[in-house]
């Protein structure tokens, strides 16, 4: 039976690190959308749908949906194919259900198959994006797109160009009100005074105060003003029929496009993977350490596609930056996603002139100290202490996706391990010494419950050491599984090698299924060897 959930129960902890979360958003939905090509305000249509409606469905208690910075190359070549926005609005329809099928085939479950280093080493590798991405925004310089986290840009530069020309354009303004609202920040953590007041969150403060250091600094003439161009930048629609004219829909018309089919499909496929990465991260991340259905995840994803197409928005995913703010600012459950989508309806919709006041910088503060948290030291430190099996896919994991983008990043990570799996199949603690056997000893080989083609370097290797006219029991009692490719290897030694070389074979335990015949019997000594070929041992009579 599942167990009902209270969403109210930690309102006080939930409405804070919703705030949060939502002053966190709401510059990345604006910059998702221009890196997308899209209207600016799809970015916010997606980010209240991925609070509201992907919130309340999830069963995640972490994570935070809304438009992905990794899917703005896609987005932006799909407009250039389909050629309008109605268009792809129809593709993230078709995403949307595709989605929702996803779920009810239970797709989610390949998540259980992503190793943990590599998530955390994902996890770092975002936190270090972050930080290299926001620090140009900390220091005044806000040519970049403010959702393109890839290491290459739109542009035509790269994270580190912008990041060195950024030191060309410093605001000194902007420099202030940075320093100072990670001056808030740090001490809201550290100080016991301060640490009392977890209804208002220190970044709540640090916005509060930015503003107002901003309005002062614009009052007095201050050279340390910050301009327009250095506040967040919200569409302003002075009438209802400029705010209706500002949601678009899909273009059904455009189904028939096969173009249309394939940009759908690059979504659901991409925004799936990204999420059921997400939400790996945030059970990771979750000190409760509960997990999340991905199944009904995906339905919830799908449903929200759904929903954020047919009102104009960009498609969505769970997104690690507002995961890992909303975990940071002490969320307790899902009412804390709920809240942000809620604030995003709210703010947006009636006071959107004072929300176009918050500087960059301000927000560049709050994502910086998300940066590292998430890209720790210790972190690094904690895999590198694990030996090389552990650290070398987390670092490769932290390179990949800092240097091209997440996915590829992460798929280097897996692709690492699963070579670090097969080189361990491929190992073989035991070596054959013909003198440790006297006259008349028999090796004896026990095969592992599973054999599976993983070890057929190894069992080869084996067979291929055994001296001629030697005596070899090969025993399947306790096999459940033998692959085809094992069974030809043993068949082929007993039929061709064995009676070449004089060498007698017992093959015991064998099910009827495996056809292979069994030989004479004869006094025997013991070679254990395991599936894994960690624990193989020889021994004496």
């Amino acid at each position: 039976m599942t167990k009902k959930i209270n969403l109210f129960a930690n309102l006080k902890s939930d409405f804070a690190s919703g705030l949060v979360v939502f002053l966190v958003a709401l510059p990345l939905c604006l910059g998702i959308a221009m890196a997308s090509g899209a209207p600016l305000f799809s970015g916010i249509i997606a980010g209240v749908v991925g609070g509201i409606v992907v919130g309340y469905m999830s069963k995640s208690h972490l994570s935070v949906s809304g438009p992905a910075a990794g899917l703005t190359a896609i987005m932006l070549t799909g407009l250039a194919d389909v050629g309008t926005f109605n268009a792809v609005l129809t593709a993230v329809l078709i995403a949307g259900v595709l989605q929702l099928a996803l779920g009810f085939i239970k797709a989610g479950s390949i998540s259980n198959y992503f190793p943990t280093n590599v998530i955390e080493g994902m996890l770092a590798g975002i936190g270090i994006i972050i930080i290299l991405k926001q620090l140009p925004h900390a220091v005044g310089y806000d040519k970049d797109f403010e959702g393109d986290q890839s290491f290459m840009q739109v542009d035509g530069g790269n994270t580190i160009s912008t990041l060195l020309g950024a030191f060309n354009y410093v605001q000194l303004g902007s420099i202030v009100i940075t320093l100072i609202s990670l001056a808030i920040l740090i001490s809201w953590d550290k100080v016991p005074a301060l640490k009392k007041l977890k209804l208002v969150p220190g970044a709540l403060v640090a916005v509060i105060l930015g503003v107002v250091l901003n309005e002062i600094f614009t009052a007095s003439g201050s050279m340390l003003a910050i301009g327009k161009q250095h506040l967040v930048s919200l569409p302003v629609p002075t009438s209802f029929d400029e705010f209706k004219a500002i949601l678009m829909t899909p273009d059904l018309g455009a189904i028939y496009n096969s173009k249309v089919w394939i940009l759908g499909a690059t979504i659901a496929i991409v925004a799936s993977i990204e999420t059921l990465l997400c939400i790996e991260a945030a059970d990771r991340m979750d000190i409760q350490k509960r997990y999340t259905d991905t199944n009904v995840e995906l339905k919830a994803q799908g449903i929200g596609n759904i929903v954020s197409s047919l009102l104009g928005g960009l498609p969505m995913t769970s997104v690690v930056v507002r995961t890992s703010a909303n975990n940071n600012a002490g969320a307790k459950s899902k009412m804390s996603t709920i809240i942000h989508g809620f604030l995003l309806l709210i703010c947006v919709v009636s006071i959107p002139a004072i929300l176009n006041k918050i500087p960059l910088a301000t927000l560049a503060a709050v994502l910086l100290m998300v940066g590292y948290k998430l890209a720790k030291p210790s972190t690094v430190m904690h895999f590198w202490e694990k030996g090389k099996y552990q650290f070398i896919p987390f670092i490769a994991t932290v390179i990949g996706v800092v240097f091209t983008d997440l996915l590829k990043g992460v798929a280097l990570g897996i692709a690492i391990s699963i070579i670090f799996v097969l080189k361990g199949n491929l190992k073989r603690a035991y070596h054959f010494r013909k003198e440790q056997y006297a006259d008349g000893d028999v090796i004896h080989i026990d095969l592992a419950q599973e054999v599976s083609f993983l070890n057929k370097a190894a069992i080869k290797s084996t067979l291929a050491e055994i001296p001629e006219n030697s005596k070899v029991v090969i025993n399947a009692a306790d096999t459940v599984y033998i692959a085809h490719d094992i069974l030809d290897l043993i068949r082929e030694f007993k039929t061709t090698r064995a009676i070449d070389e004089n060498i007698k074979v017992k093959l015991k335990g064998f099910k009827k299924a495996y056809e292979l015949e069994n030989s004479e019997g004869f006094h025997t000594v013991t070679v254990e060897h395991k599936t894994h070929q960690k624990e193989v041992v020889g021994a004496e009579n």
